[in-house]
């Protein structure tokens, strides 16, 4: 597959997947069109985990892990992706819908890192789920449809804002006024409320069963609505919303389906066999990054161990531990690509370039390499090595300038499991922002590089 081919995919990914559950769901998809199996169909198949075998796992609809079982299953470690699925973005509260001057609006909360004056003024999109006391639940998508309303934040005109450049960037738009408009037609016959109590009505209708305390057991995700596109006359840039890091967990989920697709010509039974690995190889996307990796479905859960010790083999603590000592793990996250709009806060010769292809970073964290991580020199060497050896294209980064600021990823969580693991992924412009930017060679590169690591 060619690099815009591959690109052309990547767009189609990013466009029907802007949620959690969405990327779980494609996830779930992809593997098992490649053969991959839960972990209950495999016992109930011949009892347990053997070599070759393809399994994946879901926790609670935002985590997914997939993995091919080695022929060293139980010996040795695992080649392991790791990316994250969550994207900054704004979240409609459990008590949302009021009414005021004639407008009724959904109250938001805004998720991870934003500058929030960059949600105002274009079109919105909800996307999520709605769970009901009976135990069943509703997805909900609304702005995707062409045919589809969208939803807006309202901004002041330029005419009444001369306060406005006396404020911080950061107090332009207040956490409270991101209050998305829902409608401003009243229900006929209502006196009190009637805008709200139509929106409530309209609900119903395409919904059928919705209520409004309904709003209480509901995730619903406000991302920009539309669909990815290409940028530049050239089409070299891909634009698009959760590009971090949705671009390094399709490029990884790609690296494992593709792998898992090779096979060999058999002259036995004259049949393609699927190819198998010395080491079990794997790939796991986890939810909560932007928030600090936290809850059932942050890489802090359990349910990544669990999931590791489960594919390793090991039959106790000791052996698991020694397991974990062998594994090798790139936390598949993306970096700041350099700006030269913005030049001042990097170093030019130390920061990552669009079209430079996969990048690796020894080191994130910020002001003394606080709160991230630091991968050990003997492993850099090594996945040099694999990349090198691939005719891959890399370069390393720095993410800033010392004391200008830095970011943290799952990398220095995972390494406290005593795994080897480096940040490795893809340049970002506009990261956090409605419309990130990446490069196709960078895309392309990175998903390359992954699929050596994994064959290595």
């Amino acid at each position: 597959m060619d690099k815009k081919l591959f690109g052309s995919n990547y767009i189609n990914y990013i466009t029907a997947n802007k949620t959690e559950r969405e990327c779980v769901n494609s996830a779930v998809v992809m593997a098992r069109c490649n053969g991959f199996l839960t972990m209950k169909e495999i016992k109930a198949q011949h009892g347990g985990l053997r070599v070759g075998d393809r399994v994946y796992f879901v926790n609670k609809d935002k985590n997914f892990a997939a993995f091919v079982i080695g022929e060293n299953f139980g010996s040795d470690g695992v080649n392991l992706l790791g990316a994250h699925i969550d994207s900054p973005r704004l979240d409609i509260k459990t008590q949302p819908l009021f009414e005021d001057g004639g407008v009724a609006y959904f109250d938001t909360q805004y998720y991870g890192g934003i500058k929030k004056y960059q949600w105002v003024t274009r079109p919105l999109a909800i996307h999520g789920k709605v769970c009901f006391k009976d135990g069943s639940s509703l997805n909900v998508v609304i702005g995707e449809n062409q045919n589809d309303p969208v939803f807006c934040i309202s901004d002041l005109l330029p005419h009444l804002d001369n306060n406005l450049y006396e404020k911080k960037a950061s107090d332009f738009i207040n956490g409270e006024k991101l209050d998305l408009i829902a409608a401003t037609t009243e229900l006929e016959g209502e006196e009190k409320d009637a805008v709200k109590k139509n929106v409530l009505k309209l609900l119903k209708e395409k919904y059928e069963r919705f209520e409004e305390e309904d709003f209480l057991s509901a995730e619903l995700e406000v991302v920009p609505a539309g669909a990815a596109r290409w940028c530049g006359l050239d089409k070299s840039l891909i634009a698009g919303y959760g590009q971090d890091d949705r671009v390094c967990a399709y490029t990884s989920l790609m690296a494992l389906m593709d792998l898992a697709k090779e096979d060999h010509w058999d002259n036995t039974t004259q049949k393609n066999i699927p190819n198998v690995l010395k080491r079990t190889v794997g790939c796991v996307l986890v939810d909560k990054e932007e928030v600090g990796s936290i809850c059932a479905t942050g890489s802090k859960s359990r349910w990544l161990e669990d999931v590791l010790y489960c594919v390793s083999g090991a039959t106790d603590r000791m052996h698991f531990a020694d397991m974990l000592y062998k594994t090798d793990m790139l936390s598949s996250d993306v970096t700041a690509a350099y700006d030269p709009q913005f030049g001042d806060v990097s170093n030019k010769s130390m920061t990552a370039k669009l079209n430079g292809g996969f990048v690796l970073s020894k080191y994130n964290g910020g002001r003394g390499k606080s709160g991230g991580a630091d991968a050990n020199p003997e492993y850099i060497a090594l996945v040099r090595n694999i990349l090198d050896t691939a005719n891959i294209k890399y370069q390393f980064d720095t993410m800033g300038k010392v004391d200008v600021g830095g970011g943290g990823t799952i990398a220095s969580i995972v390494c406290n499991l005593n795994i080897n693991v480096i940040d490795a992924g893809v340049p970002v412009l506009n990261m956090h922002s409605p419309m990130e930017l990446t490069s196709v060679e960078d895309v392309y590169n990175t998903y390359l590089g992954y699929m050596a690591f994994l064959k290595h």
